[in-house]
């Protein structure tokens, strides 16, 4: 994860400096157009994930098999589907509706199409993905991610070297990462789970369950592409270009943090379903607290020394900052604090397979990011105050995932709060406050070597002190002694 990290970070450099700010503008607002339409895929990623790790859970190989079957059926529906509109709506909206500069409509188009191709690719890999996850393969996952962003290190060294429209054969070659990505997942599947064997199947009641959950997981996703993706076209309309490159940068930044976050999330994720199938209340509200909490000090310990020096870190990382960057990339750091505390909160709600009042809520809220955003652009706000209207809403969910986990799952609001959240606000706080001040009494390295030690002092000593139990410091020492035995 730490190795994924640092490529991530340092191909997004060289791939801005080699596209340039208009093309590397051009390449997220055009790739934003595609994800608008993979709201479909990522509710049935949800019900996949669920229903297989339910089934693993409760040990019936048979009903998984069925699982996997139908919704290999429903992912191949769900492509169909996407390419349709991708190609009719979409395109329309591309050439009609957005703000590309004069003269690279085509290479847009280009872009547009390789981006199609990726994310139906990315479509017909979830069954798989969710398979090794439910199966908890973590090391075939995590060497896969190290072979895919080598892959797109490799695409990068390509660039530098060509002579062609280097939008264009970035595009073609992420593109073609998702060939070898797909074929990579669905052969190891194939090799080692029975389970996962490739057959469309049209099973009534099984399709019935998981459409059911599937449905309000579609509501769900269809807000979050709105909280991310309907915020970047709104931007792009008011604000050209230049301002989706520093949000692309934002993102890029904020990616490579939260992909160290997501993978430690990814291998708790199966667990909470499978206790919960089991029974096991204890065991599960548990690895939930332990999961929220590590978490946000992972992201915390990461993002603190971005926070309180994020000018200096753009300007040594990239040769061109483009406007708003630093600022962007603040506050869409402070929105995925918020999602560390909350996604195991969603794990929780998403195993008990109750879902509808949880996605109703949330998704409401997301989606009023848009109108508010509009507003804003259209009486002169600065770009800026519109992340921060989504940090807001970030912070008005939080307390409403708590209180729907208490009614779905039985989360005890008062254990949580006294096990994690207050625990773990304390730790930031007393962390970023006065990194923020050491950072601004000093300059250049001298401010970001001492804030980033103070901050990483802090955090690693309150969580190690504070934040975990006796019982985890001593199984995290056993760990390590026999990790270092091995």
């Amino acid at each position: 994860m730490l190795l994924t990290m640092v490529v991530s970070l340092y191909t997004s450099r060289v791939v801005l400096a080699a596209l340039g700010v208009e093309n590397f503008g051009i390449y997220n607002i055009v790739g934003g157009v595609v994800v608008l339409f993979s709201f479909l895929n990522s509710a049935m990623s949800s019900a996949t994930e669920r229903f297989l790790n339910f089934e693993i859970g409760r040990n019936n190989p048979k009903i998984v098999q069925r699982v996997f079957s139908v919704s290999l059926t429903v992912h191949s529906a769900v492509t169909l589907v996407v390419l349709i509109l991708a190609e009719t709506v979409g395109l329309w909206f591309l050439n009609a509706r957005l703000n590309i500069p004069i003269g690279r409509m085509s290479a847009a188009n280009w872009v547009y199409q390789f981006s199609v191709g990726a994310t139906l690719l990315g479509i017909l890999r979830v069954p798989f993905n969710a398979a090794i996850i439910a199966y908890e393969q973590m090391s075939f996952y995590a060497y896969l991610s190290v072979v895919e962003i080598f892959l797109k290190l490799g695409v990068v060294y390509l660039l530098v070297l060509s002579s062609l429209d280097t939008l264009i054969l970035y595009a073609g070659l992420i593109f073609g990462i998702g060939i070898v990505m797909l074929v990579a997942y669905a052969s190891f599947c194939l090799w080692s789970f029975p389970t996962t064997k490739v057959r469309l199947s049209y099973d009534r009641n099984m399709l019935q369950a998981m459409s059911g959950f599937s449905g309000w997981s579609l509501l769900g996703g269809i807000a979050v592409i709105c909280n991310t993706q309907g915020i970047n076209m709104v931007l792009n309309l008011f604000c050209g270009v230049a301002v989706n490159a520093a949000m692309g940068i934002a993102n890029q930044v904020n990616g490579a943090i939260y992909q160290f976050v997501t993978n430690f999330q990814t291998a708790f994720s199966p667990q909470i379903v499978k206790y919960y199938a089991a029974g096991k209340q204890d065991e599960l509200f548990c690895l939930v607290f332990r999961a929220s909490t590590i978490s946000f000090l992972l992201m915390a310990l990461l993002s603190l020394p971005i926070l309180s020096n994020s000018a200096f870190i753009l300007a040594l990382w990239l040769n061109k900052v483009p406007p708003y960057a630093s600022e962007f990339t603040c506050v869409i750091i402070g929105c995925c604090l918020i999602d560390c505390l909350s996604l195991p909160i969603y794990a929780l709600v998403n195993a008990t397979g109750r879902i509808r009042a949880y996605q109703f809520l949330i998704s409401i809220l997301f989606i009023l990011n848009i109108p508010v955003a509009y507003a804003m652009l259209c009486a002169e706000y600065s770009p800026v105050s519109v992340l921060i209207s989504r940090l807001c809403i970030s912070l008005l969910l939080f307390p409403v995932r708590i209180v729907i986990a208490r009614q779905r799952a039985n989360l005890s609001i008062a254990d949580y709060f006294n096990h994690v959240f207050g625990k773990v606000i304390v730790i930031f706080l007393a962390a970023y406050i006065p990194s923020l001040s050491i950072a601004g009494s000093l300059s250049g390295w001298s401010a970001f070597l001492a804030s980033s030690a103070y901050s990483t002092a802090v955090v690693c000593s309150g969580g190690w002190f504070w934040a975990f139990s006796r019982w985890e410091r001593h199984a995290i020492v056993g760990i390590l002694m026999q990790k270092s035995a091995c």
